[in-house]
């Protein structure tokens, strides 16, 4: 079973299939921005929507924090282009 996990003393969203780490999404802060730099998933755990999982749960814990989102990786730029439910959170 695939978990989605948040550590933000590590900044980045994580999954994992068991105890197997399979993905993550990273980001940096900046003042009242998180800059998503990376979002990468095991190429055989590929076409399984892991990815926009992992950026939604940045960006869940980002709108918890009060802070916006500047999407540089291109997924995540993708994933708040494609999702007006983002619009809101993003640094432009």
């Amino acid at each position: 079973m695939i978990k989605i996990t948040f550590e933000e003393e590590n900044n980045r969203a994580v999954a994992f299939d068991d105890a197997t780490e399979i993905g993550e999404c990273t980001f940096a802060r900046a003042d009242k921005v998180w800059i998503i730099d990376h979002t990468f998933v095991t190429p055989s755990y590929g076409g399984q929507g892991i990815a926009k999982k992992l950026v939604a749960e940045v960006v869940k814990h980002a709108r918890e924090a009060e802070v916006k989102i500047m999407p540089l990786c291109p997924f995540a730029k993708r994933e708040f282009v494609q999702n007006d439910e983002y619009q809101d959170m993003w640094a432009k």
